[in-house]
């Protein structure tokens, strides 16, 4: 499993209903495309669930690296370039994933939490607790599903996880509403521990 996401942070006074109008004439071009787990087009709004901007930044978990090259190098990734210009795309490496108690629900909300992986601690000890980080926040009421990726570049770790209603109480991360969810190959994507 690879993670991949890149943002678009828009001004301040900048109509978000321009990017909700856009993901709901656009959204579905990618229900079905090949190598794609799912694609979570996500907005935070300057002053809503604690976000300090207004943000356009979907989140992609893959089940093929064909996939993801395909979307960045033949065509899709060029649309939002062009409209927004090119922005830096984050890419992990998956260590985990489980589906949630909601999972057939519509997600409304996901949480984003970015740490560093912290030196003097053994990185099978990182890993084993990221894997059962994912199984907690899987486990919560409300949740679709939770990925654990790290970036070996950063030694930067993430938990991303979807939600059917409000980000719960004590998810810490950056807070998103969900515009709509792609998931051609979530049943693909493998659960548990990646390695």
């Amino acid at each position: 499993m690879h993670a991949m996401q890149y943002a678009f942070t828009l001004p301040g006074d900048y109509p978000m209903d321009v990017i909700r109008e856009r993901v709901a004439r656009t959204g579905h071009l990618l229900d079905d495309w090949p190598g794609l787990g799912l694609k979570a087009y996500l907005v935070r709004e300057r002053g809503k669930d604690g976000s300090p901007v207004n943000q356009y930044a979907p989140f992609y978990l893959w089940h093929t690296v064909e996939g993801m090259n395909s979307f960045l190098w033949e065509g899709a990734f060029q649309r939002p370039t062009d409209d927004f210009g090119r922005p830096a795309v984050r890419q992990w490496t998956g260590l985990a994933y489980e589906e949630g108690g909601a999972a057939g629900s519509p997600a409304r909300h996901a949480v984003l939490r970015r740490h560093r992986v912290p030196e003097g601690v053994p990185l099978s000890e990182v890993a084993a607790d990221a894997v059962r980080r994912t199984g907690r926040l899987a486990a919560m009421g409300g949740a679709l599903l939770a990925a654990a990726v790290v970036d070996t570049g950063r030694w930067e770790l993430a938990h991303f996880s979807l939600h059917a209603g409000e980000a719960p109480d004590g998810v810490e991360g950056e807070v998103f509403q969900v515009l709509h969810l792609s998931a051609p190959g979530r049943a693909l994507l493998p659960r548990g521990r990646q390695w």
